[in-house]
This record gives structure tokens, C-alpha cells and sequence, in this order.
């Protein structure tokens, strides 16, 4: 509650509907140097947003599957990608998940 101009309470109101943050992975340079591929053990990078976008669309379009197999159904908020470039790695909620069955190809199979 606050207060009006002429003294009385009133509810706060909200200015309506929140957006959901934009967001992108704050991952310290010290900690980048040393993450590697799981699987490579290729230096790793955050994925720029041509990367993510490109991923991101093929995404929405349906059909994509990381490397363990599983259909991939959530947009990236954010990647690690492999130095040749060729598979990504989700970063959720700030948190790399680096195991070699979560990384996604950059390219479609085939």
C-alpha cells in the first residue's frame, strides 16, 4: 500500500505484466580459461548471439537432439561452444552443464 495525494491508502498497483529479464551468462574469465569440451577437451566460449539465435531457431522448428539423443525443447538462454564450433553446451541459470550427453550440435545431423 502507499499513499495517494490526497492522504488515503491505497493498494499498490502493478504497471503491469513483468518481461522476463534479458539474460546472458555471466561466467567469470578465470573460470572460462579452464573449462574445457567433456568429450574434446576443447577450449570452450561463450556462444555469440548468431550462434544462439541459429540454434535457437532450429529449436522452435522441432527435431533437434543433443548428443545423448534426448529432443532438445528449450530455447538457450545462454552456451559454451566448442572450439571447432560444432556442439554447445547449455548454461542454465548461470550454471555450465558440461556433461558430453547435454552438448548440442551447431549443425544439423546429416
Amino acid at each position: 500500500m502507499h499513499d495517494s495525494p490526497g492522504g488515503a491508502r491505497v493498494p499498490f498497483s502493478s504497471p503491469g505484466p513483468r518481461q522476463p529479464p534479458q539474460k546472458s551468462a555471466v561466467i567469470h574469465p578465470d573460470l572460462l580459461a579452464i573449462l574445457a569440451c567433456p568429450d574434446s577437451r576443447q577450449p570452450l566460449d561463450l556462444a555469440d548471439e548468431a550462434t544462439l539465435g541459429a540454434l535457437n531457431g532450429r529449436i522452435a522448428a522441432g527435431g533437434v537432439q543433443n548428443v545423448g539423443g534426448a529432443e532438445v525443447s528449450a530455447a538457450l538462454e545462454a552456451g559454451l561452444v566448442r572450439e571447432d564450433g560444432t556442439i554447445v553446451y547449455p548454461v542454465r541459470d548461470d550454471i555450465p552443464v558440461l556433461l558430453r550427453e547435454e552438448g548440442i550440435p551447431v549443425e544439423p545431423a546429416g
